[in-house]
């Protein structure tokens, strides 16, 4: 990032690293999974290729990162489980939470079609995620059986309410039958009331999914008098056993013991408030601005890969851009937002309780929506490109206490965009007169603004200023008022709509225009 006298403000970024030799848990649920599930028609109680997208994203995730070595998920929800000596992003909470969840969340939407072919998407789903910090592996062993467990009752429970609905009672008379019921009460209403043996329910309903990984055995050639020659391979396998957190599964599977360890004994009575403990939350501080950073997880490969336009490519900012319109729309308490290249930074308001101002739970869905607005918003800005394979951003949070220091934030992000813009200007129009990577560096390496304003005119660019203002000065997005219709009522709020401009964010004519964004 470029130097500038703003720079001060990266002193307010917190590291959130994970200290090893904890163990690092990352759990995804859906954000509003049951009005996402009513407005596809889902099957109910369960709906196995809802299921089944969610397993296959689990597994994707795991063909992704090296580091996760095992996962558990039912219903709405994910367990990702990091090998013990992970340094993935070196620990950091923020950065491995919203990876995973953009990259899940990326996965989710680029798949839907082949499990649902007949439905459309009508919305972008997000995740939100948490990160469980396991203080040793008995930790992580109650970790997995508490989840375990959870999926059982809640199947039970589930299962019992809609086959009471299905049979004519509505959800409210059904859910005042099962007040206070215990297991096998459940159990026995299945099976009196309508002949269901609970136990010969598909297992994928009653113990959820595992995707692990596991060495398979292939022929890679032969040799000359006709014998196979073999070699171990890693794979992904997905299991549905009965007891995740026992020794005996555990022991099963070399991968597990190898990367986190053995079990030295099964788990007794599970004590659901002891392992909330090792939640990882942090409650951002009250009464300050909170401004989420979204950036492109390797994104210098992904527009290569997708043959984006150098130095700038029009459509992909704006598909950047619309990505921002749709959070703007979606979350109320952002007031403002501005981006540049593959970053965009998101100003929630002082005062925003949102999600009572959790630090991972506004990274996770404010990282996931993107996502999904990213991948659902690709064919309208690239028709003719197919998306090669599912994008990823990371995120963080950020206070800054007064408006003075946010808008000092600001400033210098569009500083950055200026002069990255100037630099990559140069840096390809020495590319494409011949130049190889490595010399443009070199040729570009200590030059100051003047130099660079004198190379450009080399190549035809006589006023750096004409270029168009998105690649110079990024983009600023915010709520426009506009005054009533006509026939409004008496005393009507103004409307308002999200836009998008170009415009200098440093100069203090931009905030006196616009007095209602930081209020």
């Amino acid at each position: 990032m470029a130097n500038s006298k703003y720079e001060y403000v990266k002193s307010f970024e917190v590291e959130d690293e994970i200290m090893f030799p904890n163990l690092i848990v990352v759990r995804i649920g859906d954000r509003h999974f049951q009005r996402f599930s009513e407005v596809h028609e889902f099957e109910k109680p369960n709906d196995e290729k809802a299921l089944k997208l969610m397993s296959l994203c689990a597994t994707l995730v795991l063909q992704e990162y090296p580091d996760i070595v095992f996962s558990f998920g039912f219903n709405d929800e994910y367990s990702f489980v990091f090998k013990q000596t992970t340094k993935f992003y070196q620990r950091r909470a923020s950065k491995v939470v919203s990876i995973i969840v953009s990259f899940f969340t990326s996965v989710y939407v680029t798949k839907w079609k082949e499990f649902f072919p007949e439905k459309e998407l009508k919305y972008p789903p997000s995740f939100h995620a948490r990160p469980i910090v396991c203080a040793s592996l008995e930790v992580l062993q109650e970790y997995l059986a508490w989840r375990q467990q959870h999926c059982h009752i809640t199947n039970q429970y589930n299962t019992c309410l809609w086959e009471l609905v299905k049979s004519g009672k509505t959800e409210k008379e059904a859910l005042e039958i099962l007040k206070g019921t215990q297991k096998q009460e459940r159990n026995e209403l299945l099976f009196q009331h309508f002949g269901i043996n609970y136990r010969t329910l598909p297992q994928m309903f009653r113990q959820g999914s595992c995707v692990l990984r596991t060495e398979v055995e292939d022929i890679v050639k032969y040799s000359e008098n006709g014998t196979p020659i073999k070699r171990m391979r890693r794979d992904k396998t997905t299991v549905h056993s009965k007891n995740i957190a026992g020794r005996s599964f555990w022991n099963e599977h070399q991968s597990l013991l190898k990367e986190l360890g053995g079990f030295t004994k099964d788990v007794g009575k599970i004590n659901s408030d002891y392992i909330r403990s090792f939640l990882f939350e942090s409650k951002l501080m009250a009464s300050t601005w909170i401004v989420i950073r979204i950036d492109g997880c390797h994104f210098h490969r992904f527009s290569e890969v997708h043959d984006f336009e150098k130095p700038n490519d029009e459509q992909a900012l704006n598909l950047m851009n619309s990505c921002a319109v749709a959070v703007l729309q979606e979350f109320a308490d952002v007031v403002f937002s501005y981006g540049v290249s593959d970053e965009y930074s998101f100003v929630l308001k002082k005062d925003s309780q949102f999600c009572q101002r959790k630090a991972s739970n506004i990274v996770s869905i404010m990282v996931s929506f993107f996502t999904s607005m990213y991948v659902m918003n690709w064919k309208a800005f690239f028709p003719e490109k197919e998306l090669k394979y599912c994008p990823a951003f990371d995120g963080r949070a950020v206070c800054y206490p007064s408006t003075e220091i946010l808008r000092d934030y600001l400033a210098w992000r569009q500083v950055d965009c200026h002069i990255n813009n100037q630099y990559n200007t140069c840096f390809w129009m020495l590319v494409k007169s011949g130049k190889s990577k490595s010399e443009a560096q070199r040729t570009l390496k200590g030059t100051q603004a003047q130099e660079k304003k004198e190379m450009l005119a080399c190549f035809g660019i006589d006023d750096y200023n004409a270029l168009p203002v998105m690649f110079r000065q990024g983009s600023s997005v915010f709520r426009d008022g506009m005054a009533p219709n006509e026939n409004g009522a008496a005393g009507e709020k103004p409307c308002y709509k999200v836009i998008v401009e170009h415009c200098n964010i440093i100069e203090q004519s931009f905030w006196e225009e616009h007095p209602g964004i930081l209020g």
